[in-house]
């Protein structure tokens, strides 16, 4: 017993023991017992807890010690990686953070030009540059016209350039129909192109064009060269004209007239004669009604007669209109006709 009237030693049974106390071993999970005497017959026991939390923070400190030894033996025991991973990691990491940045700030493309120029200087320097450019082909387009658009640029190497693409680049421009790029290696380029031909202009809602054969958009009218082309006229025309003036090409005498084929809700033609006259056409049997056509001519002159219009469209007639003063001179001819008729019966 102590001065203070407590037990040094904690109160056991006389008896056989079991559990971890049995065998001499202090189990870290039973709280250890503070017995105090309050009386001769009557003892209180208390649980000192903060006991049993040091002995649970020991314990806890002695298993992460024990598994940050398992993990140092491991790592250790494992080969040493090659050298330079550490630059390369730190270099990837560098150029993924770069990237990431160039992305968020919208400078991607200028990081992408960047890139490409260093491809290609390296590629220069290595032997690859383009040292001659041979060029065929071209007449409308200008040979820097065709070399911008086929990439073609003062740093670009022959390694690099990419020929389909120059290609497609070449062929969006409308007057060149078909296109060649060969690489010559080390340094030689060849590029063919094929250019459409201006055929007509084609006029609607007011704006004039100049057209290649298929139809294909060429440019705006704005050089007087073109000026003598053939003029179509209304929605559909640029497609369906150059069959309609293969047709006209064989009567040459009236093509020499012409002045404006127009086509009509994309179903048939009318002339436009230089002369004003408007000739219609029927929408089937073009040819007949043209054969029609030059025979009155030919016979009668109608072409150069005091006419407006002159209607084909029906095959078993022709119907013509005549000018407001031939119309007012046919009716006065008839008036003074019909006083003859008068006259000759009085007498």
């Amino acid at each position: 017993m102590d001065g203070g009237g407590c037990l040094d030693q904690p109160l056991t049974r006389s008896g056989p023991q079991r559990g971890p106390e049995a065998e001499g071993v202090e189990s870290p999970f039973r709280a250890p017992l503070r017995r105090e005497r309050v009386g001769r017959r009557h003892r209180r026991v208390r649980f000192d807890l903060g006991r049993l939390r040091d002995r649970l923070g020991r314990l806890r400190l002695r298993a992460w010690g024990a598994a940050y030894q398992q993990w140092i033996g491991r790592l250790a025991r494992r080969p040493a990686p090659p050298r330079g991973v550490g630059m390369a990691g730190a270099a990837v990491f560098l150029g993924l953070a770069l990237a990431y940045g160039a992305a968020v700030g919208g400078h991607m493309p200028v990081v992408i030009d960047w890139l490409k120029d260093a491809r290609d200087q390296a590629a220069n320097a290595a032997g690859f540059r383009i040292a001659a450019v041979s060029l065929t082909g071209q007449r409308e387009v200008s040979r820097d016209q065709v070399l911008a658009m086929a990439g073609v640029t003062g740093h670009v190497s022959l390694l690099f350039l990419d020929a389909e693409a120059a290609r497609a680049r070449l062929m969006a421009n409308p007057w060149i129909a078909d296109a060649a790029v060969l690489k010559l290696y080390p340094d030689r380029l060849q590029i063919s192109v094929t250019e459409r031909q201006a055929f007509a202009l084609w006029q609607k809602e007011g704006s004039v064009s100049v057209i290649a054969a298929d139809g294909t958009v060429l440019q705006p009218l704005t050089e007087n060269r073109y000026r003598a082309l053939p003029l179509l006229v209304g929605k559909g025309a640029e497609r369906a004209g150059h069959d309609f003036l293969a047709i006209l090409d064989r009567y040459p005498d009236l093509r020499a007239l012409l002045r404006a084929s127009i086509f009509v809700a994309e179903r048939r033609w009318n002339l436009r004669l230089s002369n004003g006259l408007d000739v219609r056409l029927p929408e089937v049997g073009v040819e007949q009604a043209l054969d029609r056509l030059v025979a009155l001519d030919r016979d009668r002159k109608l072409l150069s007669r005091d006419i407006t219009s002159v209607d084909l469209r029906l095959p078993d007639r022709v119907i013509v209109r005549l000018s407001d003063a031939a119309a007012q001179a046919r009716e006065e001819a008839l008036k003074d006709k019909d006083k003859k008729k008068k006259k000759g019966g009085d007498a």
